[in-house]
């Protein structure tokens, strides 16, 4: 049986309820809900509004749209360069096992590349272990005092470059 066809691409302004579905997911499999204040039409003002705040890249299975990342650039001024730090990257339960997350990664590896970035970096709650693994395997840093993953220098382009 052949896999189902997945496509990594920019977020749209339809996919805004979908993403917008997807962090109330996140946010109940992470024990937060009840921080989640985001509405539709706030999302869609920070990722198209007038001044967009961050990006989205979104991934489709069989034209589904089954995961996704928010990210923004952010600046090191010890590197002195920005870097793309991600915000959230949320793959369905169903979904889930299909190397969809490490292809996610990928893709904003290859972004930060493109981009110039010195770094690329996220947060990760202490608690998720198997979460911090799957981080650790894709060439992170886990920062034991900040819990914040970094991948630099040869670690960037390496997952960069994974096929």
């Amino acid at each position: 049986m052949t896999a189902a066809p997945f496509s990594i691409r920019p977020a749209r302004p339809d996919d805004v309820t979908h993403i917008h579905a997807m962090i109330v997911e996140l946010a109940v499999f992470e024990k937060l809900e009840h921080m989640v204040v985001a509405t539709e039409a706030l999302l869609h003002e920070g990722l198209f509004g007038t001044h967009p705040s961050c990006e989205a890249i979104v991934g489709e299975e069989n034209g589904e749209v089954v995961t996704f990342a928010l990210f923004f650039h952010n600046f090191s001024t010890f590197l002195t360069k920005k870097g793309l730090y991600l915000e959230d990257l949320y793959v369905k339960q169903a979904h889930r096992g299909k190397n969809i997350g490490t292809r996610m990664l990928q893709r904003l590896a290859q972004l930060a590349v493109e981009r110039g970035c010195g770094r690329f970096e996220w947060s990760v709650l202490d608690w998720n272990e198997p979460a911090i693994n799957f981080y650790k395997a894709m060439g992170a840093d886990v920062m034991p005092e900040w819990r914040i993953c970094r991948v630099t220098g040869e670690s960037l382009t390496a997952l960069a470059e994974r096929s």
